[in-house]
């Protein structure tokens, strides 16, 4: 799980409203690319509510958010996970309050927050000291013996203030992504698990109300199965840009609409009890296992109606 740590000092700045809202532009551009490798993940922990966020002295968010091109940069940074404040991202029972952590003589919070977790420390890149893929930090912590007194060392965090940023952070991102999934999937043994957990495991997936009954009737043997087949199409979505790709994604695996002649059996109902066609399926094994979905250009991401035998044979 990528947790990004927001540097509440980049936030602490006296620079002109014009300067304040580009930077956030970049470092929203940052959270989103790293959501992109991670959607289910990603979390973005901060000293307060996203909501609530001063990004400079006297320059609330929501100046930020007010500005032309920010509605749906904003709109998907307030649906990914966040929490606050920094110390709600420790493990139970642990302050780290014999630690502290400094950068060019002041008090960094939320990146050494960010270091002792194993985190991503993230920064509006007003200054120029922000603008790097990591940073180093001198970290003072209190020793635990008689004389007292306290050790300093220098220690290394990664960091992005800007999408660049992400790439040289890619394979760390994503082999916790593919690890994470894996296990969650490796360990399902019921359909019923699997749509349990879809919003947490599959968060860029829509699902009819009525495909629960598929999902829940699934033999044990097509649970895996259907699972990394989720995970592909997810993966698929999560960078499909219509206005590119306006037929479909970039699939990760085999799919593909059904031949005319085998439409009737593509109908399903939608939530608005609308019966409409979901003709792009994708096969899993054994066979003969097939999943049904349809296109959503609009919310760039696809309704899966149905999973479960192969209709019509």
């Amino acid at each position: 799980m990528p947790q990004l740590f927001l540097n509440e000092k980049s936030c602490e700045t006296t620079a002109d409203p014009d300067r304040v809202n580009r930077a956030m532009t970049e470092l929203v551009k940052a959270v989103l690319a790293v959501a992109k490798e991670d959607r289910a993940g990603t979390l973005l922990v901060s000293r307060e509510p996203v909501k609530a966020l001063q990004l400079a002295q006297g320059h609330a968010i929501g100046k930020w958010i007010g500005t032309p091109g920010t509605k749906d940069l904003w709109q998907r940074l307030v649906i990914l996970q966040s929490k606050w404040p920094l110390r709600a991202a420790f493990p139970d029972g642990e302050s780290h309050s014999d630690v502290e952590y400094r950068h060019d003589g002041d008090a960094v919070e939320g990146l050494g927050a960010a270091h002792l977790t194993g985190g991503l420390g993230v920064s509006l890149p007003v200054e120029p000291r922000w603008d790097a893929e990591r940073l180093t930090l001198v970290r003072e912590e209190l020793l635990d013996d008689e004389d007292g007194g306290s050790a300093l060392t220098e220690v290394e965090v990664g960091h992005a203030a800007r999408p660049e940023h992400v790439a040289s952070h890619l394979p760390w991102i994503r082999r916790g992504a593919d690890t994470v999934l894996q296990k969650a999937v490796e360990g399902l043994r019921s359909g019923a698990d699997l749509w349990r957990l879809r919003s947490e495991l599959f968060p860029l997936l829509q699902f009819t109300r009525l495909s629960e009954q598929h999902f829940v009737e699934l033999p044990e043997v097509w649970v895996r199965a259907v699972g990394e087949r989720l995970g592909e199409l997810q993966d698929a979505v999560s960078d499909w840009d219509p206005d590119r790709q306006p037929i479909s994604p970039q699939w990760r695996s085999y799919v593909r609409t059904e031949f005319e002649v085998r439409r009737r059996f593509c109908w399903f109902p939608d939530d608005d009890g609308e019966n409409r066609l979901f003709d792009w399926h994708c096969d899993f094994l054994p066979k003969p296992g097939r999943m049904h979905f349809r296109l959503l250009h609009e919310a760039r991401t696809l309704r899966i109606a149905y999973v479960g035998r192969k209709r019509g044979v």
